[in-house]
């Protein structure tokens, strides 16, 4: 598997970032961005850091499903809950982690015929039908690409 993502990153992603991570969090301002994105709050397994992610999504039911080819991703597991900030509030998730080929490739498939932009993000190509290319899918899991889903729990449970 190579190491190097196929994602675009933005030349200033890490103050788009910072922008989001606010926005993100405020209940009102936060419900037009978070139709799309959510922030997910996460630590890292062997440094214990935190990290604030801002992360597209795409809704299956009442699940977020979202996925990535970066190293922040292989903090999440099966079983884990985590904090996540939706719609400007913040819950309690808890994480189903996609790492097998089959999974990850449904799954980002999923993701790529409801956000083109997510698509766009991760190279890979959308027919006129509207289906992702199946070449790119595997070139985006040969770079290293994971899937999570993940179950919000209502505001007053978390």
């Amino acid at each position: 598997m190579s190491q190097q993502p196929r994602a675009q990153t933005l030349r200033f992603q890490g103050a788009v970032n910072r922008v989001m991570r606010v926005l993100l969090r405020v209940p009102i301002v936060g419900k037009l961005p978070g139709r799309r994105l959510a922030l997910l709050e996460i630590v890292g397994r062997r440094s214990g850091k935190h990290f604030e992610v801002p992360v597209a999504y795409t809704r299956q039911g009442h699940d977020l499903l979202v996925g990535t080819p970066f190293s922040w991703g292989r903090n999440l597991r099966t079983g884990d809950v985590i904090d996540i900030v939706l719609m400007g509030t913040r819950r309690k998730a808890d994480v189903v982690a996609y790492t097998d080929h089959d999974a990850v490739i449904e799954a980002y498939g999923a993701m790529c015929r409801d956000n083109k932009a997510f698509a766009n993000f991760n190279k890979v190509g959308i027919s006129k039908q509207g289906e992702p290319d199946p070449a790119d899918l595997e070139a985006a899991f040969e770079s290293g690409a994971r899937a999570f889903r993940l179950a919000p729990r209502s505001p007053a449970g978390a």
